[in-house]
């Protein structure tokens, strides 16, 4: 691990990818330096939470998925799995102890996403409330999608919420030309101009899950579609600003900041997680704090543990 002199703070210049508990990487950090956090904690649902594993190679010719520049990969799956324990003893003392500090870093224009799902959102609103503010509460964003299977017994669970809370309700970056357009459900009522450019979504964001053998898949469990990520940090960030998530899994925010012209700082205590996220931005060239990644060669190509 890179040290930093005490009270000087963790430079956020380069592209960061950290193996670390997050609380420890926050409190080294300056107030007031982050514009843009996103986070996606675990969701307390007191089970473990697994994945096969995949690899994928360069392979011009046979790929089966389209990576960073159009280039072309195949898919090789892993025996092993990535997997982490979803349970707390204390869960909102274990949220609120990173919040607070996230809190202190954002921007006096930042704003905080906040991902969750059912069984804990009302109990990490409050909490919300209480250290941001009610009037810095901007949106409660519902993310939809209908995968899976369907209980019979009670109506399906097919969305997760994503409070937005801004660190001043009066002054936050929201870029509405940036804004992905969604097509209109009845384009031959809006007219042809229209109907061509689209609208804009509401707070209700319809997006599929990541397909089991769809091309973003990692094989890192709970991981989030690129389109989410890459929305949030188009409307909600600067090009060339930093983005933080210090429950970073997979990587997806680091590689919607990438793709659109941001710097990332990636924080996660799981070594599977970082090793991940490390071999799937391999081409933003990340600096790695606190562990390193070997190269993975597979039929004489070098390969992108994912």
């Amino acid at each position: 691990m890179t040290s930093t002199p005490k009270g000087e703070g963790r430079q956020t210049v380069d592209n960061r990818i950290v193996l670390a508990d997050s609380i420890d990487v926050l409190r080294d950090m300056p107030s007031q330096s982050v514009p843009l956090v996103y986070i996606d904690p675990p969701f307390n649902t007191g089970k473990r939470k697994s994945h096969q594993r995949m690899t994928v190679v360069r392979d011009d010719q046979n790929g089966d998925r389209t990576g960073f520049q159009e280039r072309r990969y195949r898919t090789i799956l892993d025996e092993r799995k990535s997997s982490y324990e979803d349970e707390f003893e204390d869960y909102l003392g274990f949220l609120r102890r990173r919040l607070v500090e996230l809190h202190r870093v954002l921007t006096p224009a930042g704003s905080l996403f906040f991902h969750i799902d059912y069984r804990e959102s009302h109990y990490c609103k409050v909490m919300l409330d209480e250290i941001f503010g009610r009037t810095q509460f901007i949106n409660e964003i519902i993310w939809s999608y209908d995968f899976g299977g369907r209980s019979k017994a009670r109506w399906p669970a097919k969305h997760d919420v994503i409070f937005w809370f801004a660190k001043d309700s009066t002054n936050y970056t929201f870029r509405y030309d940036d804004i992905d357009r969604i097509p209109y459900l009845a384009p031959s009522l809006v007219g042809k101009e229209k109907a061509e450019r689209g609208k804009t979504p509401t707070d209700v964001w319809w997006q599929t899950i990541v397909p089991t053998n769809g091309r973003e898949r990692t094989g890192y469990p709970t991981q989030k579609p690129l389109a989410i990520l890459e929305r949030i940090v188009r409307v909600h960030s600067n090009p060339g600003e930093m983005v933080l998530d210090c429950f970073a899994g997979s990587g997806t925010t680091g590689d919607a900041a990438a793709r659109n012209g941001r710097r990332f700082l990636l924080v996660d205590s799981n070594p599977e997680a970082v090793e991940v996220m490390a071999r799937r931005l391999a081409y933003s060239d990340p600096i790695l704090e606190g562990f390193e990644v070997q190269e993975t060669t597979l039929d004489g190509k070098q390969g992108v543990l994912v």
